[in-house]
């Protein structure tokens, strides 16, 4: 999509929206993501995603990031949107997918590119998508909570808790795992 990535650009893919907003990381957990991967190697080409009503998300991400980066603002292209078959594509050729409980995660699930889900409400032994053994998955999570798994339609104790727990630098060592498997 005009991105300038080379082939020696290792791509990581991050999609930054879920269809319910109980099960959407923080923002700015997501921006602190591409810029600690960025940084760890600016070859890199970090590629958000996002689904259509999202869109400005992933360019909002993307932008704080590249302020964030400067000199190596570059590793976070603007890309444009992506069909269903264009996203599998892009994931096919990533080195690591990293994403929500979400469609494209079970789209990503149906490659062999490591895959790192995050887990809010739901949980990653109902929800995360089944892979042969020799492809890389890992689910993050905020650990145990009393409220978890929940419903889905109000936050009782009411800071998401379960999402915001999730730090990035716990993503990030994820992502280096599956880069490295």
């Amino acid at each position: 999509k005009g991105a300038a990535i080379r082939a020696a650009h290792p791509i990581v893919v991050i999609h930054v929206s879920a269809g319910n907003p109980f099960r959407r990381w923080p923002p700015e957990s997501f921006e602190a993501l591409v810029v600690a991967l960025a940084r760890r190697d600016p070859s890199r080409r970090i590629i958000l995603t996002s689904g259509p009503s999202d869109a400005h998300a992933a360019k909002e991400i993307a932008g704080r990031a590249r302020a964030t980066l400067g000199p190596l603002a570059g590793a976070v292209p603007e890309v444009g949107e992506f069909d269903l078959a264009e996203l599998r594509a892009l994931v096919s050729r990533a080195t690591v997918y990293i994403g929500g409980d979400s469609g494209p995660l079970h789209i990503a699930g149906t490659t062999n590119t490591p895959i790192v889900a995050l887990f809010g409400p739901t949980l990653a032994e109902r929800s995360m998508p089944w892979r042969d053994p020799r492809w890389f998955a890992e689910a993050v999570d905020a650990g145990p909570l009393e409220c978890r798994p929940c419903r889905q339609r109000e936050c009782v104790p009411g800071d998401f808790r379960c999402l915001t727990r999730i730090r990035a630098d716990q993503v990030a060592v994820a992502a280096e795992r599956a880069i490295t498997f």
